[in-house]
C-alpha cells in the first residue's frame, strides 16, 4: 500500500512539474512575442502618412507607441486601410487593431474591445455653395460614406426616411472628393476628423449639424476569443499615460 501511495505523488509531482513548465513557456512565448497591429492609412488625425518622411503618424500611432512602450508591447504595425484592417483581424491575418474604430454593439459580436480611447460622433458636411441646411435637404440626392463605417451604417438606418441614396468610398479622401466635386450631395464623417481635414487641407467643405449626433468611443480591437493579454495590457497601459499626463499630451498634440 505504501508504494501504491509513494506511486501516485510521484506521479502527481511530474505532472505538477509539467504544467509549471507549460505555464512558464506559456509566459515566456507571450513576452517574446512581437503582434501584429493593423491600423487605416488615411484617417487623420488618427492615422496618414507624412509624406515628408514615409511614415504613418497620427493619434493613434502615438497612443499605441505609448501604451507598447508602458507595457513593454513589442509590435510592428501595418496601415492598410480601415476595411482591410478589420478583414486582417477576423482572417487572424492581424493580432489586433487601432483605425479609429468605433465600439458598436454589432461589431461586439465579432471582436472584443479594450477600454473606449477616445469619443466621438458624425456630422452632416456639404460643399461649401451647397444650400443643403439639414437631412431634409437631402431628397432624391445621393450622399457618400466610407465602407464598413458606422456613418454609413447610420445612413442606412434613415435613408429612406429622408429619401437619399449612399455612394460607397473605401477612403475619407476619396469620400471627400466626390462631395467637393459634387458628384455627391454631402457626407457623412466623424467630427474629430472632418474637421482636422476642413481646417488642415482646407477642403472646400462645410459641416451643417449644429452637434455631432450618433457619438460613441473609439475602441482598441482583437478577434473575439482571442488575446486577452493584448485587452488587459491596452486598458492597463491607457489608465497609466493618463495617470501620468502622456494621454492628454497626445490628445493636445492633435488640437484636443
Amino acid at each position: 500500500m505504501k508504494k501504491f501511495f509513494a506511486l501516485v505523488l510521484a506521479i502527481l509531482m511530474v505532472a505538477s512539474l509539467a504544467a509549471c513548465g507549460t505555464n512558464s513557456d506559456a509566459t515566456a512565448d507571450q513576452a517574446d512575442k512581437t503582434y501584429v497591429i493593423y491600423s487605416d492609412n488615411a484617417f487623420a488625425p488618427f492615422e496618414y502618412l507624412d509624406e515628408s518622411t514615409g511614415e504613418y503618424v497620427g493619434l493613434d500611432m502615438d497612443l499605441f507607441a505609448a501604451i507598447a512602450e508602458d507595457q513593454g508591447i513589442k509590435y510592428e504595425m501595418h496601415n492598410e486601410g480601415f476595411d482591410a484592417s478589420m478583414g486582417a483581424v477576423q482572417s487572424g491575418q492581424a493580432d489586433a487593431m487601432i483605425a479609429g474604430m468605433t465600439i458598436t454593439d454589432e461589431r461586439r459580436k465579432s471582436f472584443d474591445f479594450a477600454e473606449g480611447y477616445f469619443e466621438d460622433g458624425q456630422v452632416l458636411v456639404v460643399k461649401n455653395d451647397s444650400d443643403i441646411k439639414d437631412f431634409d435637404g437631402l431628397k432624391g440626392k445621393t450622399i457618400a460614406c466610407k465602407t464598413s463605417t458606422v456613418g454609413g451604417e447610420y445612413a442606412e438606418s434613415i435613408k429612406d426616411q429622408y429619401g437619399f441614396t449612399i455612394n460607397y468610398y473605401e477612403g475619407s479622401n476619396e469620400m471627400y472628393q466626390a462631395v467637393a466635386t459634387g458628384t455627391d450631395a454631402a457626407c457623412i464623417e466623424d467630427f474629430s476628423v472632418i474637421g482636422w481635414a476642413i481646417n488642415s487641407e482646407k477642403l472646400p467643405l462645410t459641416i451643417v449639424t449644429e452637434q455631432p449626433f450618433n457619438n460613441s468611443f473609439y475602441g482598441f480591437a482583437v478577434k473575439t476569443g482571442t488575446h486577452p493579454e493584448l485587452i488587459e495590457k491596452f486598458n492597463t497601459g491607457l489608465a497609466n499615460i493618463k495617470a501620468n499626463g502622456k494621454y492628454d499630451e497626445i490628445l493636445a498634440k492633435y488640437g484636443y
